[in-house]
């Protein structure tokens, strides 16, 4: 195997301590923020090459957010690296009872190309933070920033517990019939499977984040320009190329008219009258998507946008009216600048859709009734949820990111990703005399001690009383 030498060098590094010292892993998180500071013209640069990336997405998903990550985590780690102390039996009251936040050993880190930098870093500072040695795999999608982290990433992390592996699909499949004690991957639904495969024949365990079709439900019941704005937003953002964007709207027909010129007002107020010369809107990162995304136009009637430009790989913000759920635009993760609308007839309608469905890896509501937005929570299920806006409950180091279902399973983000990293460890240190404690559980056995063992080790529930 091309990478078992690779691979079996880091686990070396790893069972020699180095990376568990908590000064080791400060430094090379500070590292990382060198990284961030120096080379963010470069970063800027390469998103921008591979996907018209505008400098202000950029540099808001992939540098800022990811500076908010490391630097909660520097200033939060000696805290959570502590052991943590819980509670104990009778028999066990001299004792000492710990968890203690154990690294895994030699991770992998498989990013996708859509937040090359962001979906990346993030991981791997929680990774970093735990005390693991990483293998980190940048997408060949995106292929200017592939080669940024390929050629500079390693001038500025230990090279001896920190490496990065280019590879397309071939030479990815041979990195993961390597055994590693963990595996973090962002991607598709199918590629996960391939992923969660090869990590069960070595019993390791995983973290996917997966994608999804993200429901948007707009009750009759909003402020139409507020919902407007902040849809096209999350919408568009990236144009389109965002997992946690929201796939589609349902709503009323009575709402989808009133959204209509709210949305084309939006669009024009954030792209003008002609978005393709608007520096603020993106481009479709390669020939395949483009041409996948394309095709799904066909679905409802485009109400809103609908140009292209296969040179440029250029497609419009695009709003569809009147789609029906067995159109192409609803059969897929559409990953693009396209928004559909399928029209139901009230919340309750809504609600059925989107539990007829694979679970999502957001569920968008919004409504000037709050009940409305709580109903919507309490009656799905999905990764998260954001209620009356997009996209920001990722902002939050706070909340975990998730996925549930067919869009994921495991969580990270701020201490969420610090503990995805860590085996939490069940840890018992007995106090070598006071042999009598001990001679309940010891054959011969007798009623008497059944019942001194039972007062001992029984935890009862609270708020119950006996009767003697």
């Amino acid at each position: 195997n091309p990478y078992a030498g690779l691979v079996n060098h880091l686990r070396a590094a790893w069972l020699s301590g180095r990376t568990r010292p908590m000064e080791y892993r400060v430094a090379q998180l500070e590292a990382l923020g060198r990284f961030l500071d120096e080379k963010k013209e470069d970063i800027l640069e390469a998103t921008a090459a591979d996907m018209g990336k505008p400098s202000f997405e950029a540099y808001f998903t992939e540098i800022l957010l990811c500076k908010n990550e490391l630097n909660n985590t520097l200033n939060n780690l000696s805290h959570w690296m502590k052991d943590e102390h819980v509670d104990k039996n009778l028999v066990t009251r001299l004792d000492s009872a710990f968890i203690r936040k154990d690294p895994y050993g030699v991770v992998l880190i498989i990013a996708p190309w859509n937040y090359p930098i962001h979906l990346l870093l993030v991981p791997l500072i929680g990774a970093i933070a735990a005390g693991n040695c990483v293998v980190i795999k940048p997408s060949e999608t995106s292929k200017n920033s592939e080669r940024l982290m390929a050629e500079v990433l390693s001038c500025y992390l230990d090279n001896d517990c920190f490496a990065v592996v280019t590879a397309g699909v071939q030479e990815t499949t041979r990195l993961l019939e390597n055994k590693f004690d963990y595996i973090f991957f962002t991607g598709t639904s199918s590629v996960g499977r391939i992923v969660m495969a090869a990590a069960a024949k070595h019993l390791t365990p995983v973290t996917l984040e997966l994608g999804g079709k993200n429901p948007c439900y707009v009750s009759d019941n909003c402020d139409v320009q507020n919902v407007a704005r902040r849809v096209a937003w999350g919408r568009f953002f990236n144009a389109g190329q965002t997992c946690i964007a929201p796939d589609y709207v349902l709503c009323s027909l009575e709402m989808q008219e009133k959204l209509m010129p709210a949305l084309r007002e939006a669009i024009t107020e954030f792209f003008g009258s002609n978005p393709k010369e608007s520096p603020d809107f993106g481009r479709i990162v390669g020939d395949k998507q483009f041409r996948r995304i394309r095709a799904l136009l066909c679905s409802g009637r485009v109400a809103i946008g609908g140009q292209t430009d296969e040179k440029e790989r250029y497609i419009a913000p695009t709003v569809l009216a009147d789609v029906l759920p067995s159109d192409p635009a609803m059969q897929e993760e559409i990953f693009g600048p396209i928004l559909p609308i399928v029209v139901v007839a009230n919340m309750d309608e809504a609600i059925d859709f989107i539990n007829a469905q694979p679970r999502p890896l957001v569920v968008y509501a919004f409504s000037c009734d709050g009940k409305v937005v709580n109903q919507v929570l309490e009656r799905t299920s999905s990764g998260g949820f954001c209620g009356n806006d997009t996209l920001m409950h990722v902002t939050l180091t706070s909340l975990p990111f998730s996925g549930n279902g067919d869009s994921g399973l495991g969580m990270y983000h701020g201490k969420f990703t610090f503990d995805t990293f860590t085996h939490h460890r069940g840890c018992l240190h007995r106090n070598m005399g006071l042999e009598t404690l001990n001679t309940l559980r010891y054959p011969p056995y007798s009623q008497q001690k059944m019942g001194l063992l039972t007062a001992t080790f029984e935890i009862k529930r609270r708020g119950m009383c006996t009767l003697l």
